[in-house]
């Protein structure tokens, strides 16, 4: 029986994942989001001796809780450099690629990584910890126009331009944002609507920026079709909006634009196609994880 919970994470959609990934007992799979291991764990035990799991994550804390199995190769490395690290492993083309695009647990529940609202810590809030750009350095260097576009499109945050020039306005004063307490200070002056959705908002902003999250998002869905099989399943779980429109254009044309080229004849040229509904969690799912709330799963069959 399909096991929900970890101690570092709660793998979301964890039955419905195994189902839609793993169509061949001694196949190849890619889990490019490894994190806790809930996922990848669970893929091994429904793959036969034979069979192998590849696995990425760029933060350096979830190498440290590497699965001892000798059918699984661990890659320290963002998902975006996916065709990369196949192409150096020489593996063969793989029978699925699965992504949960949350945040883990652990990372929000680290209070001195910055991630949450809910901790007093420095803004950091990069997965990658030797990447140069934190969320401070955002805010301290970021004009108000660049703010305004990370507010609203990667949070929908309605008063981003307010909040924006509020940030500048207060760092041309000398007032700089350094940890999670002094932007929740400003947030809780200006926040429209509810208190929880608007913070969260503008933390995901920050962190979607800080990680690049949406063009590295971009070069993995474009990896993943090179290096499946005929066949071959990609996997999805998003939560939010501007991820999971990419991702349904994509499985919807192998194409993250949504583009479906055409021949001479006007029949279509989709290297994809779309496995199934989308998925969610159900109700049962949703009160134990709270976070599994937003998650949709997209599945993809590459033609």
């Amino acid at each position: 029986m399909v096991q929900i919970m970890s101690e570092y994470h709660n793998p979301v959609l964890l039955k419905e994942t195994i189902d839609a990934l793993v169509t061949q007992h001694d196949g190849i799979y890619i889990d490019v989001t490894y994190g806790g291991g809930g996922h990848s764990r669970e893929i091994l035990k429904n793959l036969g001796a034979n069979g192998h799991l590849i696995v990425f994550d760029q933060d350096g804390e979830a190498e440290g809780n590497v699965i001892e199995d000798s059918r699984m190769t661990f890659v320290k490395s963002n998902f975006r450099y996916l065709y990369k690290f196949w192409k150096w492993l020489d593996m063969g083309k793989v029978d699925g690629v699965f992504a949960d695009l949350g945040v883990s647990s652990h990372q929000f529940d680290a209070d001195y990584r910055g991630f949450s609202y809910r901790f007093e810590a420095e803004l950091d809030m990069r997965m990658n910890e030797n990447m140069s750009l934190s969320a401070k350095d955002i805010l301290a260097t970021y004009t108000v126009e660049q703010l305004q576009n990370v507010f609203s499109r990667y949070g929908e945050i309605r008063n981003s331009k307010t909040l924006a020039k509020e940030i500048v306005d207060g760092r041309n004063k000398g007032s700089y944002i350094i940890s999670t307490k002094d932007l929740n200070l400003i947030l809780d002056r200006l926040r429209i609507g509810n208190y929880n959705k608007y913070f969260a908002q503008v933390y995901q902003a920050l962190r979607m920026e800080v990680n690049d999250e949406m063009p590295a998002l971009r070069e993995m869905l474009e990896s993943s079709l090179r290096i499946l099989k005929p066949a071959g399943r990609l996997v999805v779980i998003s939560y939010h909006s501007l991820e999971d429109r990419m991702v349904k254009r994509f499985v919807k044309s192998g194409n993250a634009d949504g583009t479906v080229e055409r021949d001479a004849f006007g029949q279509s040229l989709a290297q994809m196609k779309v496995g199934s509904k989308i998925i969610v969690p159900t109700e049962e799912e949703q009160r134990i994880n709270a976070r599994s709330r937003s998650a949709k799963m997209r599945i993809g069959i590459k033609i």
